[in-house]
């Protein structure tokens, strides 16, 4: 099986995450793999929910996918970091799902 490759965009909030993670779907020929949730829980009110956007599908889909996304995300409630992994190591494959929604 090919490997393909792996879309993260870490973005404020969960509205922030599915306006993000829409943007990218219509934009190029992706498929969510999953969100993920960051809170520390000794935080206050004032620390703000940090979504992980993770995306799959070939190179060129998931850089135009991030694009939309960020863009999206930007309008909304700001993006934190944006990465894209073309091809995924053996044994990382069973990481990306830790924490998912």
């Amino acid at each position: 099986m090919q490997s393909e490759a792996v879309g993260l965009l870490e973005v404020y909030g969960l509205v922030t995450a599915f306006a993000a993670a829409d943007a990218a779907c219509k934009a190029a020929n992706v498929t969510i793999e999953a969100f993920d949730r960051n809170r520390p829980a000794n935080a206050d009110a004032e620390i703000p929910l940090i979504m992980l956007v993770k995306l799959r599908g070939g190179i060129a889909d998931v850089r135009a996918a991030l694009d939309a996304g960020e863009a999206a995300a930007n309008q909304i409630g700001g993006v934190i970091l944006r990465h894209m992994i073309a091809k995924l190591e053996e044994g990382s494959e069973l990481v990306l799902g830790i924490s998912a929604l």
